[in-house]
């Protein structure tokens, strides 16, 4: 069996004595586009700051590519990229000079190729010398992105990166998500409450209701287990039924 991108067993997370993830287990192969869906509150994002490192499961173990999110965090921050909700950029600064200060404090090689390489990768380059400060929540999250992935990293979580976003802003964040994953096998957990995205996008879908993990499959499965249903919105409405 290969090893798996992202493994979550028996994960519970406590915050104040309020338990917010009760037991997860999740799978996620190499090279998935995962939608992981879930009402404000769910436990989305406690999920992702475990997974990223940011704070430690209270019960059960969490692995990306392989390495444990407590015991081998050097080489979990090592493999993943990372575009919180809040990007967190320097508005004084140009792009160009965020993304070189953020590739240096990261160990990445060559910072100021690696940073031309990725803006134009990205279809950014326009914005590189451009201060921050005046940037739209659109181009913010472009190089929030081209921060992430600088590193080229194995896998890369998104937490709700369509938030604030207009429809143009969406389309090129589904574009730049399908081409990360189609050109470089990059796997993607995205953190997200816009369905019509995920079907655009993602290949498979986890529903996270109350701390629960009530529903993990394919986008394709997904569509022939329900074939009544109108909409992936139809589908989810059924996974969100408060616990007894």
């Amino acid at each position: 069996m290969t090893t798996a991108a992202i493994e979550l067993r028996g994960v519970r997370h406590t915050y104040e004595e309020v338990e917010v993830l009760h037991g997860i287990d999740l799978r996620i192969e190499p090279g998935e586009v995962f939608g992981f869906l879930g009402h404000n509150g769910a436990g989305k994002t406690t999920a992702i700051n475990i997974l990223t490192t940011l704070v430690e499961p209270t019960g059960g173990t969490a692995r990306v590519c392989g390495f444990d999110v407590v015991a081998e965090r050097n080489d979990v921050t090592r493999c993943i990229g990372y575009l919180p909700s809040d990007v967190r950029l320097y508005g004084h600064m140009t792009a160009r000079e965020n993304l070189e200060f953020f590739a240096k404090l990261s160990g990445v090689a060559s910072p100021r190729k690696a940073v031309a390489e990725t803006l134009d990768y990205l279809e950014c380059a326009e914005l590189a010398d451009l201060r921050m400060g005046s940037f739209s929540t659109g181009m913010r999250q472009r190089i929030g992105i081209a921060q992430a992935v600088l590193h080229r990293p194995k896998v890369l979580f998104l937490d709700e990166p369509t938030a604030g976003l207009d429809p143009l802003g969406v389309r090129q964040l589904r574009e730049t998500i399908l081409r990360l994953n189609r050109d470089l096998g990059m796997t993607v957990f995205m953190n997200t409450h816009l369905l019509s995205e995920v079907a655009k996008v993602c290949t498979t879908i986890g529903v996270l209701n109350h701390g629960n993990l009530v529903y993990k499959d394919s986008i394709t499965e997904t569509t022939r287990r329900f074939p009544n249903e109108a909409s992936l919105e139809d589908v989810y409405a059924l996974m969100q039924v408060v616990p007894s």
